[in-house]
Formats: structure tokens, C-alpha cells, sequence
């Protein structure tokens, strides 16, 4: 009796990167968060961060962030509300150097029983090679400023009573 190779099991879908990229977690983000190798790219970090995320891998978060990439990884006793399901980037672009680059994503989970969507554009630095995030970029119309000036300690007070400001409504703003 002849006998036959076993033919190559399909990755199953638990065995895919929950990123979206398809690959198998162990060719995608699971080299990056295990420290195997480094993130290429912004984009590539983010994919990890992402699947950090979603399989709880807190250790990786506190190392790919900038405040945090020097300090010892200290445990916490957290309980995850969050059940990350899948990412969409929208944008990967570089920066005002080569060394920056920012990421616009959407992350989707299920929270309370609800889908949610975490939707940030952010902004990474390459360090020695490594890319690291930084923090979350600012969208939107600039912050609204006054062209009122506003009053000084010893001017009247704006309310009408007659009184200095500093005696008056500057303890009340």
C-alpha cells in the first residue's frame, strides 16, 4: 500500500493575525511583538500594537511606546473590556522626516456587548532603528481663541459692579 504525505493543514482563522493582513500571527505580528525582529515600518507597528491589543500582550504595549520604551515593564491586574475584533488602516505617511511617520487607523471591538470604533491618527519615531508610537495626533478645527483681551487684576471688574476685578470675579473664573 502506497502511502501519502500529509498535506498541509489550512491555517484556521484563531491562527491568523488579528491585524487583517491575512498571514499567519506567527509570520506577521507575532515575530514582532515576541522581539524576533523589528517592525519595518510605522504601518507594521501599529498592526502590532494593534494585536498586542487584542491578545493582551501589555509587555509589548509598554516597549513599543516612547514614554514608556525605557522603563522597566511593570504588571498590572487589569481586566480588559475591550474584545478587539478588527483594524482598518486608512492612511500610512511619512513625516516631517524619515525618521516619522503617522498612521490614521480604525480599531473595532465589542464592548458591553456593543461594537465600538477607536479611530485615531497617530504618530510614530524610528529610534536606532526601531519604530516607536508616540502619541495621538490632534484632528479637527484649531482650538477656539478668545480676541477679548481679558481683564487684569487691578482693572474694573467686566460684571458692572464697580469694584477691581481681583476683588470681584477673578476668584469665580
Amino acid at each position: 500500500m502506497e502511502s501519502k504525505a500529509a498535506e498541509p493543514s489550512q491555517t484556521s482563522d484563531s491562527d491568523r493575525c488579528p491585524c487583517g493582513s491575512g498571514k499567519p500571527l506567527s509570520h506577521c505580528c507575532g515575530a514582532v511583538i515576541a522581539g524576533k525582529r523589528l517592525a519595518a515600518t510605522a504601518e507594521e507597528l501599529m498592526r502590532a500594537r494593534f494585536t498586542a491589543h487584542a491578545r493582551g500582550k501589555s509587555e509589548f504595549l509598554h516597549r513599543s511606546y516612547k514614554e514608556t520604551s525605557s522603563q522597566p515593564f511593570i504588571p498590572t491586574v487589569e481586566g480588559v473590556k475591550t474584545k478587539w475584533s478588527r483594524l482598518v488602516i486608512h492612511s500610512h505617511s511619512p513625516g516631517r522626516s524619515a525618521d516619522v511617520a503617522t498612521v490614521d487607523f480604525s480599531a473595532y471591538g465589542i464592548e458591553d456587548g456593543a461594537e465600538m470604533v477607536f479611530h485615531e491618527k497617530a504618530e510614530f519615531l524610528r529610534e536606532n532603528g526601531e519604530w516607536l508610537y508616540t502619541r495621538a495626533l490632534r484632528e479637527g478645527p484649531a482650538p477656539f481663541k478668545s480676541t477679548v483681551p481679558k481683564p487684569g487684576r487691578n482693572d474694573p471688574c467686566p460684571c458692572g459692579s464697580g469694584k477691581k476685578f481681583k476683588q470681584c470675579c477673578l476668584g469665580k473664573s
